[in-house]
């Protein structure tokens, strides 16, 4: 057997694994979950009048709110995901399982392959379940072609793996399950503050460089004009390379922790 081939086997064993468990334990993805559910119906229902009156001429109400918010939750569900890999990661290297693993004839790297792949697929699925939410409450796209949403979907996948390598890299520095899951949060407390809820000129000055110089604002602004039709200029290269950037680093990061010796 070929070393590639190899690898595919070992890695493919890995992510039904990581699935399984997923499934059979999904009361951590349900509750990451639950956060950009909520957020989205109590800005919606409880800010959304208030809110729609920072917006273009102010005149949309809730349902104007709705579509600019739903870009921005989300990326903020994806990132709340992500949360569960740094806590699947820190556990397997708690408990002993990857102890085991280096004393058997698989490829090292199928074990961080599988987690990062399973998360992705988890990433997907908890923005599709979100967004049947948002499509309920009243969201629609009307305008976007087929072409704009696969570049939606693929902007999506490509923040997920992104931020899923950090989150790796997070809960292999971590030293159990809890550390992880709060060395993990920044993923989710960034979102918060972007552009999600409020446009950027709509900020105080001196914090409008924060939601402006961040991963997640070019991404929601790309995702906002492939579903919604509005300017995206030079949101899109830089969303594409902060998530290139972030992967690569939370690659290296990821691959030199967990290939040194354990103590």
């Amino acid at each position: 057997m070929s070393s590639l081939s190899f690898a595919v086997r070992d890695s493919a064993t890995m992510l039904r694994r990581n699935l399984l468990h997923a499934r059979r334990y999904p009361s951590l993805t349900l509750n990451l979950l639950l956060t950009p559910v909520m957020l989205l119906l109590l800005f919606v229902y409880i800010f959304g009048d208030v809110m729609s009156a920072g917006l273009g001429d102010g005149g949309g109400g809730r349902s104007e709110y709705l579509a600019y918010l739903v870009p921005g939750i989300l990326m903020l569900t994806i990132g709340g995901t992500t949360i569960g890999s740094a806590v699947s990661v820190a556990t397997d290297m708690t408990e002993g399982i990857i102890a085991r693993f280096r004393t058997m004839p698989i490829h090292r790297g199928s074990v961080l392959i599988g987690h990062v792949v399973g998360s992705v697929i988890q990433c997907v699925m908890s923005v599709v379940l979100v967004g049947a939410v948002a499509v309920a409450i009243g969201f629609r796209s009307t305008d976007a072609t087929a072409v704009e949403w696969l570049l939606a979907l693929g902007l999506l996948a490509l923040v997920s793996l992104a931020l899923t390598w950090i989150a790796v890299g997070m809960g292999l520095t971590s030293p159990n399950a809890e550390a992880a899951s709060n060395n993990a949060m920044p993923l989710m407390i960034l979102p918060l503050l972007s552009s999600a809820f409020v446009p950027v000129d709509a900020m105080p000055g001196w914090f409008q460089p924060v939601a402006e110089y961040q991963p997640f604002t070019p991404a929601i602004e790309t995702l906002r004009g492939l579903l919604l039709g509005t300017g995206i200029g030079n949101s899109g290269w830089i969303a594409v390379a902060w998530c290139l950037g972030l992967a690569v680093l939370g690659y290296l990061w990821s691959k030199s922790l967990f290939h040194r010796d354990p103590k």
